[in-house]
């Protein structure tokens, strides 16, 4: 027998980055009193993590919970990259109902056709929030129109396109029903939830099942496994048995020592939990993402969503460099491999393979970006090891060799289109569609290569002057589209160790363009430039000007240098070449040749 749970309803919110959520939720969580009136509060409370902050991007999917008219709503704020679409892809298991929110303005992106798809997948009701309709050059009425036919190319059913749309101001705090008017407050958006998203239903009095679709870690407790009771009830000690959905036939017997629930912001330790409720376990070892949590006498495990395959991969090694240890706290290879297989605590996206060498690891995520916030986690954490270029994973499919192919949508000003499609089209990229929304923006739509964007994003920023917007969404494999073009400049190369000084970074300078100022210390074998040509050059940045005792007028006049180009570590990863390594250090990012002494590295070119 069947009962529901009308006092909780359960919700993800999706969207494409920066459309709009994590505001969203934040104003849900203000407008429903669970804050106190003098409370101090920062914005977009949910991003947590220093990373997500500085990046205004959602990295980690959080559980929070609000209350309203006697019902508890949980909700879970979402990425909304692409690259760390497998959070999306296993909370929405949690869920009975999704807010799909869009931008007035940019309308439906990629990364929402990608969530929606997979909402609509589970049979998951949803409303969508036209979101920013505050913002001057927004146009609701055709992005209205623009969902409706992503609803419809999905394959969505008449249910689910008959879906409420709520226009909503999420930094103004306000939602209404109606297009042409503004609420005063949230309160529209409150109700639609109660009336569109269906309460959690299950069988009360059947055996327990729990199914794990996030895990949490903490230093003290260990592992903790979030996910909802879909059967039964839980309590705490009370004897389970833990289920692997990958290993059906393995049995673990388990006893849950700590039980929590979502409030606000907080985690609520609670005696027992009934279906419908998102709950948190403690005490449970060895708990991982996809388990289920059944009964002694009924161990049935539940099914789980497919993981999104990775699709590109670098090599973490220790760093060898010349001064390896002098910044780093953790720099053995036995702390880089702890660090990364507890990253996989976490991250069900990630792999970690064993290398020939034991001081390196194959590491394989969903996307550049993916690999980037990994490392520069590391990083801020005081790790120091190497990383190599990003490269592709390739797949053979029927003999054949298959690649992984990006969708990607560009919004640019008109004078840039030419550019964009011209370089695109050295790099195997396709031309889908080509549109004018509105704002003198143009759309492009774009099949391509995954490898043929490693190293685009920078230079599209310099093309478009900054103005040009770039998303871009995993598609599938496709067979191989033949050789892109390389990275038309070389690299200048440190002849020697020691410390950078003016007068031979002015000699230096005239070869291309310098990532390092005057006083840096620099390495045989470190890259400490661009060359403006093709092929490498070495360059002694650290010659001194020989002194004479005579005194020419003139020649002693101030040398001036060129502000040197300080690269993000993105900008970074894009640079680096086959035979060149990132050296990652708390306090620095260095780019650097893989054969360090330069003789030895001439000899293995000529080979």
């Amino acid at each position: 027998m069947k009962t529901k749970r009308d006092d909780i309803r359960n919700l993800a919110i999706i969207a494409h980055v920066d459309h709009g959520k994590t505001t969203l939720v934040d104003q849900l969580l203000r407008q429903s009193g669970t804050f106190r009136a003098n409370q101090v509060l920062t914005e977009r409370v949910m991003d947590s993590n220093d990373l997500e902050r500085e990046r205004g991007i959602t990295i980690l999917s959080k559980n929070t919970a609000v209350h309203y008219k006697n019902t508890k709503i949980n909700i879970i704020d979402t990425p909304g990259h692409a690259d760390f679409g497998g959070e999306v892809e296993r909370v929405l298991k949690m869920v009975n109902g999704v807010i799909l929110v869009v931008d007035a303005f940019e309308g439906a992106m990629p990364q929402t056709k990608f969530v929606l798809k997979k909402a609509l997948e589970l049979n998951l009701p949803v409303i969508v929030c036209i979101n920013k309709v505050d913002r001057p050059e927004a146009r609701p009425n055709e992005v209205i129109d623009e969902v409706l036919d992503l609803f419809i190319e999905l394959g969505a059913d008449e249910s689910q396109l008959d879906c409420p749309f709520v226009f909503a101001s999420a930094k103004g705090g306000t939602a209404s029903l109606d297009i042409n008017e503004q609420k005063e407050n949230m309160e529209e958006l409150f109700e639609t939830i109660l009336e569109y998203i269906p309460a959690p239903e299950g069988e009360k009095d059947e055996p327990l099942q729990v199914l794990i679709s996030t895990i949490d870690y903490n230093e003290y407790v260990g592992r903790i496994g979030i996910g909802k009771v879909e059967r039964g009830s839980i309590r705490v000690n009370e004897p389970a048995v833990m289920v692997n959905y990958l290993e059906p036939g393995v049995q673990k017997k388990v006893k849950i020592t700590k039980i929590y629930e979502f409030e606000g912001l907080n985690r609520v330790e609670v005696e027992s939990a009934e279906i419908g409720s998102i709950i948190a376990i403690s005490g449970v070892e060895g708990i991982h993402i996809g388990d289920t949590i059944c009964a002694p006498e009924s161990p049935e495990p539940l099914p789980f969503v497919k993981i999104s395959e990775p699709t590109i991969a670098m090599t973490f090694s220790v760093n060898n460099s010349p001064f390896a240890g002098q910044e780093g706290k953790f720099v053995t290879s036995r702390q880089v491999r702890e660090r990364l297989i507890k990253e996989l605590n976490t991250d069900v996206s990630l792999r970690i393979e064993e290398t020939e060498l034991t001081d390196s690891f194959k590491v394989s995520g969903r996307g550049e970006l993916h690999l980037s916030i990994l490392i520069e986690t590391m990083r801020r954490e005081g790790y120091e090891f190497q990383v190599s270029k990003p490269e592709v994973l390739f797949k053979t499919i029927e003999g054949k060799k298959h690649e992984p192919i990006e969708k990607v949508t560009i919004d640019v000003p008109e004078e840039y289109v030419g550019s964009v499609i011209e370089k695109l089209g050295q790099r195997k990229g396709e031309l889908v569609t080509m549109s004018q929304p509105s704002g003198g923006y143009t759309r492009l739509e774009f099949m391509i290569p995954a490898r043929g964007l490693i190293g685009y994003r920078s230079e599209f920023m310099t093309d478009t002057r900054g103005n040009g917007i770039l998303n871009s969404v995993f598609e599938g494999y496709q067979p191989y589209k033949g050789d892109i073009p390389r990275r038309p400049q070389g690299s200048l190369v440190a002849f020697e160790s020691g410390e950078a000084v003016t007068y031979g970074l002015y000699a230096a300078q005239e070869r291309g363009i310098l990532f390092i100022s005057p006083g840096t210390k620099v390495y045989e074998g470190m890259v400490v430039g661009q060359n403006a040509k093709s092929g490498d050059i070495e360059v002694n940045v650290c010659k001194r000007k020989q002194l004479t005792n005579t005194r020419a007028s003139g020649s002693d006049d101030a040398l001036r240098l060129s502000p040197p180009k300080v690269m993000s570590l993105e900008e970074a990863l894009e640079f680096i070449e086959d035979d060149e390594l990132l050296e990652i250090t708390p306090e620095n990012i260095r780019v650097r040749k893989s054969i360090l002494d330069n003789s030895l590295r001439y000899k293995s070119k000529k080979k």
